[in-house]
């Protein structure tokens, strides 16, 4: 993580004592919501990064209607990835839009506006992830990661950073989790081909049949079903095609591939 903590950025004492906080249940994602110069995004504005943390805790602080005691954020971060100490781990924020909110969850806030620079960039999503795991790691904030949005009415953290959050919030060129394999679906004997019941087989496939047809309630068997073909698996057969509906030399007992797809019998 490329921290840049209060010190190093410059930031002004608060205004009073912070609250503190055992913990939360994740983080909120915030944006600023008024314009970003998409110029800040070049490799070479990113001396301008802590002198925008600067002034977003100066115009808190001087917000009386808000009477903010410090930077609202927990953290912001900027297009470079850098993640600027706001608050901090353990601290109540005062972004979120209430006092339930702020004491549910953590506020990171990236350098991302309503206009200019409103995509956050590939190196700014990895610092947001890595703001969310040290508020995990040193802030005990629990899973969940969810944008302003999700509990206030308001428009932050905008469409692109919001989509981003309901993807889950991954590292860019990260797997996507493919989730539980499917479970695999019965697998069914193939259509051996009439020709091959009129040879009279001795097979597992003899019984397996005949055991669906016992199960479908058309079993004509004195004994068995066993794997040698007979005249009672025919007429066990026959049977079972007239329950299909089928009649005349549809219903000779001779299997056909439309009867047996429909008995579906067990991979032997």
């Amino acid at each position: 993580m490329k921290f840049v903590s209060r010190a190093q950025w410059g930031a002004r004492a608060s205004r009073y004592k912070l609250t503190r906080i055992p913990d939360t249940r994740g983080v909120k994602v915030h944006y600023e919501g008024s314009h970003v110069p998409a110029s800040l995004a070049n490799p070479d504005a990113h001396n301008l990064c802590a002198g925008r943390v600067r002034a977003i805790q100066a115009m808190h602080i001087a917000d009386d209607d808000e009477d903010y005691s410090d930077i609202a954020y927990s953290a912001m971060v900027c297009p470079h990835g850098y993640v600027y100490e706001g608050r901090g781990a353990h601290y109540q924020t005062g972004a979120n839009g209430s006092a339930p909110l702020n004491r549910a969850h953590y506020a990171v806030c990236a350098m991302v506006g309503s206009s200019g620079l409103t995509e956050p960039t590939p190196a700014q999503l990895h610092g947001i992830r890595d703001a969310i795991e040290w508020l995990c790691a040193d802030g005990a904030a629990g899973a969940e990661v969810k944008g302003h949005k999700d509990g206030h009415p308001t428009a932050c953290p905008g469409g692109p950073l919001y989509a981003w959050v309901q993807r889950g919030a991954p590292r860019p060129g990260a797997t996507p989790d493919p989730g539980p394999a499917p479970t695999p679906g019965p697998k069914f004997e193939p259509f051996p081909g009439a020709a091959w019941f009129k040879s009279a087989p001795r097979s597992p496939i003899v019984t397996a049949m005949g055991r669906r047809l016992v199960a479908e309630g058309c079993g004509r068997y004195r004994s068995g079903p066993g794997p040698q073909w007979t005249d009672a698996d025919r007429q066990s057969y026959a049977a079972y095609q007239r329950k299909q509906g089928h009649t005349g030399t549809g219903a000779d007992g001779w299997p056909g591939p439309k009867t047996w797809a429909a008995l579906k019998v067990p991979k032997v």
